[in-house]
């Protein structure tokens, strides 16, 4: 299995110079990749791969020397990002999704670079990077399993971490169906569970819009290209670092909740980006703020490593159709109690979507009618 391991760097003010510096070069090598394919298309309609790009690496380091001082490694992993943006552009394209060709990267808009295999060791307080040179990392748990790649990340106030992406020998062991529950997620209630219990919506965001509009008035109101607003974009992004990290935090404690308690977690398939387009365009500042996917995605990967299930079934019908019966009619957002006409059923709208959508998983997983009842 893989897991990732991250920790906050403290680097010297020299150190810090330098780790701008790098990622200002790759930055601006990962333009120059892009450049150079988009021209080769347009002038020669050739497409150029990864390997073409870096066998121009020893004559671009004499025109460029800044780029002899950033690892080889960290430089040919620049060209596999680029190679991957491309592929994810075709593939959209032959599906027919909006394909969104690879974009050109500003200075705000590049975070990060990448030790793939090696350049990089890690000691008892310090992580030692190749022309870079040993910086102080707050190692806050023990690494398990073999490194395999280290990547260097700023975040938009300024902040250093590292991420320790590691193979580590875990094999679970398998845990029985039972106890099972499915989860509806929701606005109202973050998440309603089928056995009727309910967890509340902390809607961080909404708490911190007040702070962040005062922030940004303030932002906008300074002149661009100067010291005050590069400070004043500091200050906005602590606001939305605050909140990013009360997000996670929640999402962390009760996705950890779940897994220690279920052994079988049955959630719905949602598609988070087609459910803030236009039919919902007045509830998507809200369905950010739960920010469903990544609580699910959590509950996903800590369920594997505890030999347990998270199963996701298609969300259609399970707010219309009867807990009871299977009666469907329709709702309106505004309707929150579920009347069924057929078998006189009265319940909260999402509780009654929370036990069709146990029902699903569980008949997905082969378990009968007869025994979902014991």
């Amino acid at each position: 299995m893989k897991k990732t391991f991250r920790y906050r760097l403290y680097p010297s003010n020299s150190q810090t110079t330098i780790l701008n510096q790098t990622l200002n070069g790759c930055r601006w090598l990962y333009n120059y990749l892009l450049e150079q394919r988009k021209k080769s298309w347009e002038s020669e309609k050739k497409s150029l791969s990864r390997y073409d790009q870096q066998k121009t690496f020893s004559e671009l380091k004499k025109d460029q020397p800044f780029l002899k001082d950033i690892h080889s490694q960290v430089l040919q992993n620049i060209s596999m990002r680029i190679d991957l943006a491309f592929r994810s552009f075709f593939r959209r394209v032959k599906s027919g999704d909006k394909p969104g060709y690879p974009r050109f990267r500003s200075k705000f808009r590049y975070d990060s670079f990448c030790y793939p295999q090696s350049g990089f060791k890690l000691l008892k307080n310090v992580v030692q990077l190749s022309k870079i040179g040993g910086v102080k990392i707050n190692l806050h748990r023990p690494i398990e399993g073999t490194i395999k790649t280290c990547t260097i990340r700023r975040t938009p106030t300024g902040k250093w971490y590292v991420t320790f992406a590691c193979d580590i020998e875990h094999k679970p062991i398998e845990q029985p169906i039972e106890p099972a529950i499915g989860l509806d997620m929701g606005l109202e209630f973050f998440a309603t569970l089928s056995n009727s219990e309910q967890i509340a919506n902390p809607r961080f965001f909404r708490k911190e819009e007040k702070s962040l509009a005062k922030v940004q008035r303030k932002l906008s109101a300074q002149e661009k290209a100067t010291k005050a607003r590069a400070k004043a974009r500091k200050i906005v992004a602590r606001v939305h670092e605050r909140i990013g990290w009360k997000r996670e935090n929640f999402a962390h404690q009760e996705s950890r909740k779940l897994v220690n308690r279920f052994n079988t977690i049955v959630v719905e398939d949602l598609s988070i980006n087609d459910m803030q387009k236009n039919n919902f365009r007045c509830i998507n500042k809200s369905i950010g703020d739960v920010a469903w996917r990544m609580f699910l995605n959590l509950i996903e990967y800590k369920a594997e490593y505890a030999g347990k299930r998270a199963i996701k079934i298609n969300p259609a019908y399970t707010s219309q159709n009867c807990s009871r019966c299977g009666n469907r009619q329709k709702l309106k957002l505004s309707d929150r109690v579920y009347h069924c006409p057929c078998c006189a059923l009265s319940l909260n709208r999402d509780l009654n979507a929370a036990k069709n959508i146990i029902s699903l998983g569980l008949q997905a997983m082969g378990v009968s009618q007869e025994a979902q009842a014991l």
